[in-house]
């Protein structure tokens, strides 16, 4: 009999390409890894590792198996849903990610929610970026992920997932309250041109938007930080050192000596949950969906 636990083990392995990452990406230790993979090498009579230099591969039978293992634990999660849906309860464990203004802004709400409405529901929150919730959802990793895209800029989910909108989120633009547009109602990106901006990081997601859609406006953006927190940014344009896009999902209060102004053709951001879609009929997964859109529709009516 082949355990679960050790051909999601396996799975981990495969996917990661190592036994360490495999350990970071189920949140175990290296040693409780090469522990799981020795018993299911020795419950199934072959070798499913061999060493690779100073890291390790897996073998023909190894890749067999792990082939396999996707597919059975896809039927496990399958036979789960339907379970669930039978019994008509949200119930047991539910692993969620979500982007840090999602975290900040939705999901204090959201979770409160779910502990009254589904008390046998057990939610686990992970902070991390839409990119990478999107990889966690496809390999089984986190159940339920909150990602993001811009109105000029979606996002590419791929196939076998299921996704539905949370809210929209304008964005402003965040400037030092001395700035010479500091005072008006409106700005369009291109008053701008001659601005430094605060940025997020080089790679993410926001960043290769903001790059985007400043050079479509004609704008060849100077870049003079890069930070990840939001309320960094906002520190930062408060010392009077740029301008940043500000989405209003998560913001906060606004420091003293900023300035936030609408943008005269609005930018939004598109916040989604997405998740597998052979998990569709999962109660928890519907539950955890009303909830976000319950918290999306509080931070609208702002």
């Amino acid at each position: 009999m082949l355990n679960l636990d050790r051909l999601r083990t396996l799975s981990a392995v495969a996917r990661h390409g190592s036994v360490s990452a495999a350990a970071d990406g189920l949140h175990v230790t290296t040693s409780a890894v090469s522990q799981q993979l020795a018993k299911l090498e020795r419950e199934t009579g072959q070798q499913l590792l061999a060493k690779n230099g100073r890291g390790v591969r897996l073998t023909d039978a190894g890749r067999l198996l792990a082939d396999h293992a996707v597919r059975i634990l896809s039927q496990v999660e399958l036979a789960q849903a339907e379970l669930e849906a039978h019994r008509g309860q949200a119930v047991g464990e539910l692993r969620l990610g979500a982007f840090p203004t999602a975290a900040r802004g939705l999901f204090p709400a959201a979770l409160a929610g779910l502990r009254t409405g589904h008390p046998q529901l057990r939610p686990l929150l992970r902070e991390m970026e839409p990119d990478a919730s999107v990889r966690c959802v496809v390999r089984g990793d986190i159940d339920l992920g909150v990602v993001l895209d811009w109105h000029n800029r979606p996002l590419s989910l791929p196939d076998g997932l299921a996704k539905a909108p949370i809210l929209n989120d304008p964005a402003d633009v965040a400037m030092p309250a001395d700035h010479p547009l500091a005072h008006r109602e409106s700005v369009e990106l291109k008053d701008l041109a001659d601005d430094e901006w605060v940025s997020w990081p080089q790679g993410e997601f926001c960043h290769d938007w903001l790059m985007f859609t400043l050079r479509s406006q004609g704008i060849e953006p100077r870049i003079s930080h890069m930070v990840e927190e939001h309320h960094t940014q906002l520190a930062l344009i408060g010392a009077g050192l740029g301008v940043a896009v500000a989405p209003r999902l998560g913001r906060g209060p606004v420091p003293e000596g900023v300035r936030v102004v609408p943008v005269r053709h609005t930018m939004r951001r598109h916040v989604y949950a997405i998740w597998r879609a052979d998990a569709d009929r999962r109660p928890s997964i519907r539950a955890a969906v009303a909830a976000l859109r319950a918290a999306g529709k509080e931070v609208e009516g702002r």
